[in-house]
């Protein structure tokens, strides 16, 4: 049963985003935040919290953002999982699994504009802070969410930051996020649909910016995109 707070936030977010797209914006996807075990024991939650993607909120890689325009920069490299198929709640690993096209980078941007402590619901309702997202290469070899003998490379200001070899050790694995972005939408009659994407959360832990900075991000051998907070 889903969590009464996530219920009446999703359903705020989810008004939200049909007024969006009833004055003309193209969905993109969803997001998942919150994923790590201790934000989730932080919230009491047991699965991570949904958010929506906008046509409207993608970002050119390198693109420049100003400091000035936010309360709290947060910049997340993270996972992109494309969806061929839809994926109705209740789906099995096999379905689901099967429904997953191609994998790529993405660059989340959000803005932390309030403390995560004043709740699940408010959080859910604002869309997870969710500002925009930088895409790659998408890479159809990586169908089904095969992660073997993929890596990634991340910089900070030009220095290399450790990243897990296991992509997923921060986030979950790739199949059970899309089952409980499938269950929760489903819960809420929102279809997961063939076209969307599903950015999975960050594969190190986000950037927490206080000053400039550039993040350059590369996964497997696709090119690596970036952003920039000037």
């Amino acid at each position: 049963m889903i969590d009464e707070r996530v219920k009446r936030g999703m359903q705020a977010q989810l008004d939200a985003r049909r007024d969006r797209l009833t004055a003309g914006e193209r969905p993109l996807g969803w997001k998942v935040g919150f994923g790590a075990p201790s934000a989730m024991s932080a919230l009491e939650i047991d699965r991570p919290l949904i958010g929506y993607l906008l046509q409207s909120g993608r970002m050119a890689s390198g693109s420049e953002l100003s400091y000035s325009e936010f309360t709290q920069p947060v910049i997340e490299p993270e996972i992109a999982v494309y969806l061929g198929a839809d994926v109705a709640g209740g789906s099995d690993a096999a379905t689901i699994e099967a429904a997953i096209s191609a994998l790529g980078p993405a660059i989340e941007i959000a803005d932390l504009s309030f403390a995560p402590a004043e709740g699940v619901e408010k959080i859910l309702a604002g869309n997870i802070y969710q500002r925009g997202v930088v895409l790659g290469t998408v890479d159809e070899r990586r169908a089904g969410a095969w992660l073997t003998g993929l890596t990634a490379t991340i910089r900070l200001n030009g220095v290399d930051v450790e990243v897990p070899d296991d992509l997923e050790s921060n986030t979950g694995r790739l199949l059970d996020i899309v089952t409980v972005v499938a269950d929760t939408l489903a819960a809420m009659d929102e279809p997961l649909s063939a076209g969307q994407l599903i950015i999975v959360g960050s594969i190190v832990p986000p950037f927490v910016l206080d000053d400039a900075a550039t993040i350059e991000y590369s996964l497997g051998d696709a090119e690596a995109i970036s952003i920039k907070v000037v």
